[in-house]
């Protein structure tokens, strides 16, 4: 097991990575006030791992009050699923001390995380993510949300976990293509940071895909490292965490162009990383090598590059001006100078944008 701290004071947290942790219920258990909780997840994974959980929860002394799985899907990512999870939580009188624990992929982090974060105006919440995407990127870092109709984690709170339980074995039954779609958050923290992890990116990114436990294991520390860094220093974006969002506009307008239901999240994110890439090359600040080094990486871990065909450029900036990292009616680009020097800037001429996503769809 490898250990890092997100470090916020006295409200930091472990992040535990490592086979065969879901049994390791003392993990939990003592970073709780009280010994009860109540987990949340989904009719995916709830029937593969929340049994293992329960057991090593019941062993470390922890009580479960209810376990609550919901519909699996981003689609399902809304306040009436919310609603439906305060329901469960009132009637199994879930108090101040009773921990949320979220089992599952970045839909239930982000939603169980909500209703902790609001429930009685907040009690105790564990992060236990069974996806790539969850483990290096959705987990780690506090953001709750929910969807609205008009944009993607519209709805939502910074509300950090006590402690992120990474067991990679729960990787082990993830669909490759899910699998993929995390990969693109692992691409992102070269790109926006750390020039020699994307080169070790290249170098390693089919053995990572292929589940090589030593270079799985690797990339998913590597990328916790960097995430926790940002978030100790910037816990609520207000200026280095947006870097984070490298793609993410772009990616967000495809998601909610296509009704969160034909892309999963961490493609949406590799379509978006080469339309910024595209916007930067354009605005003269990125090279042309680079823009086709990260294209090549992404494409050839069999991640799209391209938006969707039919998603008009129109519509894209339409969603896009509500995007959060929008201010004074002006969207905010996440762009690259190099591989591993991101900025944000509100500077780019709407022409420059329109031509990237167009040579991207």
């Amino acid at each position: 097991m490898k250990t890092l701290t997100v470090a916020l004071g006295e409200r930091s947290y472990p992040i535990h990575i490592g086979p065969d942790l879901l049994k390791t219920g003392s993990l939990v258990a003592d970073t709780l006030p009280a010994p009860r909780a109540v987990l949340v997840t989904n009719e995916t994974v709830g029937p593969l791992y929340a049994r293992q959980l329960a057991d090593g929860l019941e062993a470390a002394g922890v009580t479960l009050l209810d376990r609550i799985e919901l519909a699996d899907g981003e689609q399902h990512k809304t306040p009436a699923t919310l609603e439906q999870v305060y329901d469960r939580l009132l009637e199994a009188r879930a108090d101040r001390k009773t921990a949320v624990i979220a089992l599952g992929g970045g839909v239930v982090g982000d939603l169980a995380g909500f209703a902790a974060a609001t429930y009685q105006r907040g009690v105790p919440f564990v992060q236990v993510p069974t996806t790539l995407l969850a483990q290096v990127d959705a987990a780690v870092g506090g953001k709750t949300a929910v969807n609205h109709r008009l944009g993607k984690n519209m709805i939502g709170a910074f509300y950090q976990p006590r402690v992120v339980l990474a067991d990679t074995d729960s990787l082990g039954t993830l669909p490759d293509r899910e699998l993929r779609a995390g990969f693109a958050e692992v691409v992102k923290y070269g790109l926006i940071r750390d020039p020699a992890f994307f080169a070790y990116l290249e170098e390693h990114a089919q053995a990572i895909l292929a589940r090589d436990p030593e270079a799985l294991s690797e990339a998913i520390y590597r990328s916790c490292r960097n995430k926790a860094e940002v978030v100790a220093a910037d816990e609520r974006e207000a200026d280095q965490r947006a870097l984070l969002n490298l793609g993410h506009t772009f990616a967000h307008a495809i998601e909610t162009g296509t009704g969160y239901t034909d892309w999963l999240h961490g493609e949406a994110v590799a379509a978006g990383m080469v339309m910024a890439a595209e916007v930067s090359r354009r605005a003269g600040l990125l090279s042309e090598s680079d823009t086709q080094r990260i294209t090549a990486l992404l494409k050839a871990s069999g991640l799209p590059v391209k938006g969707p065909a039919d998603l008009a450029t129109d519509r894209y900036l339409e969603i896009m001006g509500v995007d959060k990292k929008a201010s004074g009616g002006a969207v905010r680009y996440i762009l690259l100078e190099g591989i591993g020097r991101a900025f944000m800037t509100a500077e780019v001429p709407e022409a420059v944008v329109r031509e990237a996503i167009d040579a991207c769809r």
